[in-house]
This record gives C-alpha cells, structure tokens and sequence, in this order.
C-alpha cells in the first residue's frame, strides 16, 4: 500500500473521526478520485498530441484518454471531434501514489513555490489546482520535454463543504499557503 493510503487508515480517519463529530464512520471525509486534465490547443500537430498523451501516462501511470472538441468554433478554427486535449481519472492505489508524489515532490520543485492556494474548492468540497509546467514531476527528464505543458488537477472528495475538505487536504499534507 502507499504511504499516503496508510496514513489515511492510521492516523486522519481517527482524527477526522474525534474532532468532527460524525455520527457514522462513513460520514468522515475521504479523496474518491483525481482528474488530470490536459489541453493541447489546436495548434498542435499529431506527434505534439501523442508527446503530451505520454508524458502524462508517465507521470499519473495510467493510459490517458484523448478529449475531443465537443462542436466548432470557427474563430478558435476548432471542429467538432478534432483532438483538443488528454485526460485521466485516478482512483485506489495509483491516486494515493500520484497524491503521494504530487504533494511530497513535485509541488515543492516549482520555482518561488510558497503554497497552493486555499481557495480554489468549489463549494462542494472538490479541489482544483493548475499546474503551469509538467517538467516538475520527476518521472520526465525535462531535455526530453519538445513543449511545457500545463495541467489541472482536480481532487475529488467526499466531504461535504469546502472547511471539512480543507481540513482533509491539510491532514494529507497540501502545503496550502499562508493567510
């Protein structure tokens, strides 16, 4: 199991569980997936997509799936069903481990790094953070890299307001920033 699976069972659901009041242990707040979505524009070509389509099975180790455009937009020069980005829905084992390398190493790699915002959850509990470059992960060797690429990481829980997914997140060990 992860480090982070771990301390999920041995140390946050008992905390979670005395300082929250729930009445029922399947009240207490717990990460259901994460979403790591890609856009690539449309001014990439075939082998532009692929790259990016690889680069992030590397970092999450899992097969991204290919999003296409939903319907044209002439001014974008976008049609319906052409390749505008990749995306890959986490859950069990390989999310606590991208949390794990997420949290513990990439997010302290990036440059002036001072914490992640605190508010960026949507009401309902569901985090949303953007990553301006996918270099800071360090399963890509950044020589490699033809194009940064940013990406957006959206943690989904299943706490019912923003405090108590925040509470989560502070638990699992999110370096939010300060004030």
């Amino acid at each position: 199991m992860s480090n982070l699976r771990d301390k999920y069972k041995n140390e946050i659901f008992p905390a979670l569980k005395e300082g929250g009041g729930y009445a029922n242990p399947l009240q207490i707040p717990k990460i259901e997936k994460v979403v790591v979505n890609v856009g690539v524009g449309t001014k990439v070509d075939r082998d532009g997509l692929n790259a990016a389509v690889d680069e992030i099975g590397k970092i999450t180790g899992q097969r991204p799936l290919i999003t296409k455009a939903r319907k044209s937009i002439s001014n974008f020069r976008l049609r319906e069903g052409m390749a505008v980005g990749a995306k890959v829905t986490l859950r069990g084992v390989r999310m606590y481990e991208f949390l794990d390398r997420l949290i513990n190493v990439a997010l302290p790699r990036i440059r002036d790094f001072r914490g992640t915002p605190d508010k960026s959850f949507d009401g309902r509990g569901n985090y949303s953070l953007g990553i301006r470059e996918h270099t800071i992960f360090p399963e890509l060797d950044p020589n490699e890299v033809k194009r940064n690429q940013g990406m957006d990481v959206v943690i989904v829980t299943t706490a019912k307001t923003d405090a108590e997914a925040s509470e989560l997140l502070r638990l699992f060990g999110m370096p939010f920033a300060a004030g």
